[in-house]
């Protein structure tokens, strides 16, 4: 579910004070910035293929599925502005490379898991390293190539990160049918330890604002969220009227407004509440939240219906996801460059649009007795397409109209609300899946895979609304 986080400022801004050691050259600083995003970045899909395998071989209910994923998100996206500042207090490079080295030992731990339970711990520590990996890999690597060359070694660096998310099903699906689960975790070990001495040598340190960490809004957001999503994974088994479910819903929502009181109070805030005065800058991460709920919630359900309802392989079925999870990487580009011909709000909502008419497109097929994956194959593609011209004009729209000094945090912010989306979007989705008598049989996926689809093309279309009617229209756009 990671996406690139909007670098467009670190192209045009500085990142801090002049680097320590000597440049390297550009082409080994995109190598040693890219390689560790990459791992992180794979990590994020490359288990929604082997899901089906690790029910059979951990003896995994659906809860624990969905925990094996949003234990990831959730330590990534609760975790992530907080690593960039330690790294602007302590040194980027530093905090980098033991993001690296905890993701590595995190892997490792995934691979030798045994239970569902150690490996959803497990998990969580591979995205507290990511949370480290991903939003200082992009501040070193501005650091370390020449301003003359920055943007283009950003621009190739958004292309691993979107390449991750496309093979991310594809590898664990190769991986898991060819060697075994754990291999998709073995396979980060080598590539942490070659990646460590490469950013030793490649990457020069640099420092940021010294600002303390904001430990209580920490706490607050990461608790918050963490209950809600809890909540929601719990409601089908407990009840929705049950005191568990109720009261992790209501304690939730009030460590979330007490996150927001103390945000507004605190000189030294997570998230600075300021940020949202810019209406740009707030139906962009309504729009994010609502995307990533609907598109990586679902996800998580097809890349198994792929398999137990359709009889794929995990190969097979990651290789059918492509339509979806590539068609970024050849529309984001274009969506790059229309943004300042045309704005960001038609290229928005028409991405917006598309992904919620592929969305409800699975929805539609699904209970057919006839289906076959060439029918699937239109509403892949549309949501495919939807996404890249989502993805560029988002990160346009976060950061049209901040100050520079504000663009480090203002893409944090995003990059942590559509994680959040995410785990939100799994959670939920499969709790309709499962209200809905779903079951991960063949015969039971169908059933409940229908409502989740609609419900999350609701969502996304409801992102697209936002879109139209608030996002301001000029965004984006370059006046003459």
């Amino acid at each position: 579910m990671t996406l690139t986080t909007p670098a467009e400022s670190l192209a045009r801004t500085p990142v801090g004070p002049r680097p320590t050691l000597r440049r390297r050259g550009t082409a080994i600083a995109l190598v040693a910035a890219s390689v560790p995003m990459f791992m992180a970045t794979l990590d994020n899909l490359v288990m929604t293929t082997a899901l089906p395998v690790l029910r059979t071989e951990l003896n995994a209910s659906i809860e624990q599925l969905q925990w094996m994923i949003n234990a990831y998100t959730l330590s990534f996206a609760t975790l992530m502005i907080a690593a960039a500042t330690l790294g602007d207090r302590l040194g980027r490079r530093r905090v980098f490379i033991a993001g690296i080295a905890v993701f590595g030992g995190a892997s490792i731990l995934s691979a030798l898991s045994t239970s569902p339970e150690m490996l959803i711990g497990a998990r969580a520590l591979q995205g507290a390293g990511a949370a480290a990996i991903m939003p200082l890999s992009l501040a070193l690597l501005a650091g370390a190539v020449p301003a003359s060359k920055r943007a283009m070694a950003i621009g190739v660096w958004g292309g691993v990160s979107g390449l991750g998310v496309a093979l991310g099903p594809v590898i664990g699906g190769a991986v898991v049918g060819g060697i075994s689960w754990e291999a998709i975790f073995w396979i980060n070990v080598p590539v942490a330890l070659v990646a460590i001495p490469l950013v030793l040598w490649a990457l020069p340190e640099s420092h940021g604002r010294r600002q303390p960490i904001d430990l209580v809004g920490l706490a607050l957001a990461g608790t918050s969220v963490l209950l809600i999503v809890w909540s929601i994974i719990r409601g089908n088994d407990d009840g929705w009227g049950s005191t568990r479910v109720v009261g992790g819903l209501l304690v939730g929502v009030a460590l979330l407004l007490a996150f927001v009181a103390w945000e507004s109070r605190t000189d030294h805030p997570l998230v600075p509440l300021r940020l949202f005065r810019e209406r740009s800058f707030s139906v962009a991460n309504v729009s994010a939240l609502a995307f990533s709920f609907g598109v990586f919630g679902l996800v998580f359900l097809l890349a198994q219906y792929l398999q137990i309802g359709m009889g794929f392989t995990p190969l097979q079925a990651g290789v059918r996801t492509l339509p979806w999870t590539a068609a970024p990487m050849i529309f984001a580009p274009i969506a790059g460059i229309l943004a300042p011909r045309v704005g960001v709000r038609p290229l928005l909502f028409t991405g917006l649009l598309l992904q919620a008419a592929g969305l409800a497109w699975q929805g539609l097929l699904v209970t057919s007795d006839s289906l076959t994956y060439v029918d699937l194959v239109p509403g892949l593609a549309l949501a495919g397409i939807g996404m890249g011209l989502t993805f560029a004009p988002s990160a346009t729209a976060v950061l049209a109209d901040m100050a520079p000094d504000d663009h480090g945090t203002a893409s944090s912010v995003n990059a942590t609300i559509r994680e959040i989306g995410g785990a939100l979007g799994v959670a939920a989705l499969v709790a309709v899946f499962t209200a809905s008598d779903g079951t991960l049989t063949p015969g039971g996926y169908a059933a409940g895979l229908q409502p989740a689809a609609y419900v999350a093309a609701v969502v996304v279309a409801l992102g697209a609304l936002v879109v139209l009617l608030w996002m301001p229209k000029n965004t984006g756009k370059t006046l003459p």
